[in-house]
């Protein structure tokens, strides 16, 4: 039915397409492996800002290898929890290569959600310590949920998670939800300190701010731990940038442009991208000492990916709805 209908796949229905972490995680390196040699078309994400800490980003790519087009049109506003929204909401369109027609619109929030769970999950293949045991995740929302289902699928040596929220409602939440789904001791701390220290693997969850006041500090880290703050440069402070032992990001001319506008600003050197740990080009950690910073900023490429391995298997199994043109 190309350039007849659209299929339209809701949240309901990317949830039941049925893709698995270990199937995302292996679309997301492959999809790094072919970052690396350049075989993808993906420009820098262009973005409006109508409210202080509010984006909406357009995030389109191109990956030939599996046929897929399109773009992630995301938008993140902190303010929304407050009012029982989404921080983070967004659709999905894909388009079909060869003719350029729409075949596909899907909510995004699932995407975005797991394949950010998935490229931490790869970055702490190459840079995390080996068998890590204690995780921390700050921020108990819909990504740290993510990560936690992320992190326990790839590490089974995983067997404490420390987990903080400034809301006590949503981490008490956060908690029942680990008890439900996870083999691993959950333990609430009274605060990010207590995360932080004695962890091997930090994720902070928290919104994006342009104007951040820093929370974390790297003298809190423990030799040997992988830290992943998903926003940015707002929940840590400047030596977590400048002072770590490697330093790494997915994607370096995104890196370079967020400096442009303000991000990142105590960064003196980037040791490289994740594509390059990928490709076996650079390697990961050295030793059992080293204190990474894992920088990834979210990259159209990945969405794609993934946003095409779910369409297949909807089409497959016949989950959507056909829209008319």
């Amino acid at each position: 039915m190309l350039g007849k209908e659209i299929l339209y796949l809701s949240k309901k229905d990317v949830q039941a397409a049925g893709l698995g972490f270990k199937e995302i995680v292996s679309t997301v390196k492959d999809v790094f492996e072919e970052k690396y040699h350049e075989r993808v078309e993906m420009p820098p994400k262009p973005g409006i800002h109508p409210i202080e800490d509010a984006f909406i980003h357009a995030m389109p790519a191109y990956i030939p290898k599996i046929d897929a087009a399109g773009i992630k049109w995301i938008a993140g506003y902190p303010q929304n929890p407050s009012k029982n929204l989404p921080y983070i909401s967004g659709l999905i369109i894909l388009n079909d290569p060869s003719t350029g027609l729409p075949v596909c619109i899907m909510d995004a929030s699932w995407v975005t959600a797991k394949r950010t769970g998935a490229v931490t999950v790869l970055s702490a293949k190459y840079l995390a310590r080996e068998n890590p045991e204690v995780i921390g995740i700050v921020g108990c929302g819909v990504q740290g949920k993510s990560h936690l289902e992320a992190l326990c699928s790839e590490f089974n040596s995983i067997k404490n998670v420390k987990a903080f929220d400034v809301s006590k409602e949503k981490l008490e939440q956060y908690v029942e939800y680990a008890k439900r789904n996870f083999n691993v001791e959950i333990i609430k701390a009274a605060g990010p300190r207590e995360v932080v220290e004695d962890s091997d693997i930090i994720v902070t969850a928290t919104p994006i701010s342009k104007k951040p006041n820093p929370v974390a500090k790297l003298s809190w880290v423990k030799r040997g731990a992988l830290m992943c703050p998903i926003e940015f440069d707002s929940y840590w402070d400047s030596d977590t940038f400048r002072k770590p032992d490697r330093l790494y990001t997915d994607d370096l001319k995104q890196f370079e442009y967020y400096k442009t506008i303000g991000h990142f600003q105590s960064v003196e050197r980037v040791d490289g991208e994740l594509c390059e740990l990928v490709a076996g080009v650079k390697k990961g950690r050295k030793n059992e000492n080293e204190r990474i910073t894992a920088v990834n900023l979210g990259l159209a490429l990945v969405d794609l990916a993934v946003s095409k391995a779910v369409y297949d298997k909807a089409l497959k199994n016949k989950i959507g709805v056909a829209l008319p043109y």
